[in-house]
Formats: structure tokens, sequence, C-alpha cells
């Protein structure tokens, strides 16, 4: 089984968990200081398990937006491929809760997820059903985890309905 097509939708919905998009935000003083602790280059490896093992390479910038905004772009290398996501993550007062927007390079793709505050951090969850670059129906789970401003972490499952096969990874990552 080709895994490319998979796992670079799988990573690309990992990326939207730490993006946001063009909707208005304005976030209180709180919420912002705990956005902006995030602003710098992150790194991140890890492993991805499913038919093989492969390694995932990840670098991420978050820099300050317009108004209480930050700006997001991505890039990761795994499984000889490339996958480079862009948007903004914010905390949107009307609808009291972190909103996360993300684009990507691969086939348009543009999802959106929502942050809970837990601890000092937010949580981003998605859950999302889709067919792959090569038509096959998967279903794909993923988390990034914020936390302390030194913190993060993206985890994923990727499961292709038909076949039963997973695709598993968790790549910590570590601010520059």
């Amino acid at each position: 089984m080709n895994l490319i097509g998979p796992v670079t939708r799988a990573v690309a919905v990992a990326g939207v968990l730490l993006a946001a998009g063009a909707m208005p935000a304005f976030a209180g003083p709180a919420e912002m200081a705990l956005l902006e602790n995030y602003i710098g280059t992150w790194n991140g490896k890890g492993t991805m398990t499913g038919a093989e093992t492969e390694t995932v390479v990840c670098k991420m910038s978050l820099s300050k937006g317009n108004g209480t905004k930050l700006n997001y772009t991505g890039r990761c290398s795994l499984a000889g491929a490339q996958l480079s996501v862009t948007g903004t993550i914010a905390y949107v007062d009307a609808n009291k809760r972190y909103e996360a927007v993300m684009n990507s390079g691969i086939g348009g793709f543009r999802g959106v997820a929502i942050g809970v505050k837990k601890g000092d951090g937010v949580v981003f969850d998605i859950k999302q059903r889709a067919e792959d670059d090569s038509g096959n129906d998967v279903s794909i789970a993923s988390t990034v985890s914020l936390s302390g401003g030194n913190k993060m972490g993206v985890t994923f499952h990727a499961v292709f309905n038909e076949t039963g096969d997973t695709i598993d990874a968790s790549i910590p990552f570590s601010k520059s």
C-alpha cells in the first residue's frame, strides 16, 4: 500500500490544529498572553508507524499577526514527501473559544479545529473522514497540545476504513 498520500493528509490534518484562519478575533489580555507564549520557532521529530516505520521531522514558526492573531507556517518531511501548512491561531471572544484553521498545499485542504484551555495550555482536537489522494476512505483523529508556553506535541491516528490498516504518529516539539 502506498502510504505517501494518506500520510501527508494525516499530517495536514495534524497541522490544522496548529493554525487558525481569517475569522474575527478579539482576545482579552489573558487569552492573548497565553497564545503569545508560543511565538517562535519550533522543531519536532517523531515516529510514524503503520505498514512501515518512518521518521517525521517538522519545523514550525509562530509570529505575531494582525490584531490578536498569531501567524503560522510549517513544513514536515516524512516518507520522502514534504508538507507545507500556513494559517493563524486566535481566541475568538464572540465564540468564547480558541479556533484554528489551516491551509495546506495538499489538495487545497482547509480545516477547522476548536481549542480547549487545559491547565496552562490549549488542546486542539479534530476528527475527519475523507478520501486520500488515491481515493481510499480514511478516518483521521489528531490532537495538538500546547502547554506551559514551552511544550508542543502532535499526535495522529489514521484508519483506512476499507482495510482496517492504521497509521499512528507522535511528534514532540521543542522551542529553538
